[in-house]
């Protein structure tokens, strides 16, 4: 087995770590979001993230992450950043929400998100109100991850530990709802 397959095995385990399963809560299709407004910060600064303007723009995805810094958060986010041109080619915003607290997301938003794109720190009733608590532990999200549409519905919901699947499978989401309608 080759160096970079089993790096890239550890951090699918490291991730698997973090995320436990609470799928059979997750918001469905159809599921209107719920609207919060949370502290956030892109690129270092920080900002008051509604979801409710964001959602005037077009769609957003909104993926719930356990904590900022650790293994399979930090590929999740180097990701994002990597696709975040193709999101907001198909008008998208991606959003990251996780339980940390302001200062860890400001440093978050420059060395994993790479300043492009915003993390948002989420209180417990958000938290709860997105099904995406941890299992384990009632201070953090679990690994979930949704595509709402501009009118506020929820079109596509993923949960699970891989993180490439997050972001793969939540472009193919917005990618469908940029087709025109047959």
């Amino acid at each position: 087995m080759n160096l970079r397959l089993s790096r890239r095995r550890a951090l699918v385990l490291a991730a698997c770590a973090l995320s436990l399963s609470a799928a059979q809560a997750a918001l469905k299709p159809g599921d209107a979001a719920p609207s919060f407004a949370a502290e956030a910060a892109l690129g270092g600064k920080t900002f008051r993230f509604q979801l409710t303007e964001a959602l005037a723009k077009g769609p957003v995805v909104l993926y719930f992450f356990p904590k900022a810094f650790t293994q399979g958060c930090t590929v999740e986010a180097h990701l994002f950043a990597e696709a975040s041109e193709r999101f907001a080619a198909l008008g998208a915003t991606v959003v990251g929400v996780s339980g940390d607290n302001i200062d860890t997301l400001k440093r978050f938003s420059v060395e994993a998100c790479r300043d492009k794109f915003a993390v948002a720190g989420a209180n417990p009733k958000t938290i709860e109100d997105y099904d995406a608590r941890s299992s384990w532990r009632a201070d953090m999200a679990d690994r979930i991850s949704y595509v709402i549409a501009k009118d506020g519905k929820i079109v596509f919901t993923h949960h699970g530990s891989d993180p490439e699947a997050h972001v793969t499978r939540t472009l193919q989401a917005v990618e469908q709802l940029a087709k025109p309608a047959r």
